[in-house]
């Protein structure tokens, strides 16, 4: 059985920048990260999901 924790307080922020990147990506224009979101909006979502899940299974992250 897996002891879950919440996760750090930069981990939950991290996540939520991922994610806000992705998102904002498909309604607007990032001028510098932008071409490179657009691009890979789909693996930001996983990244964010999977960085969230990390930091709830592991104490460390």
């Amino acid at each position: 059985m897996l002891n879950l924790s919440p996760p750090r307080a930069l981990t939950f922020p991290v996540s939520l920048v991922l994610i806000g990147l992705a998102v904002a990506s498909l309604y607007m224009r990032i001028p510098t990260v932008g071409p490179t979101v657009v691009k890979f909006s789909t693996w930001f979502i996983v990244a964010a999901y999977a960085v969230l899940a990390l930091g709830v299974v592991t104490k460390s992250l």
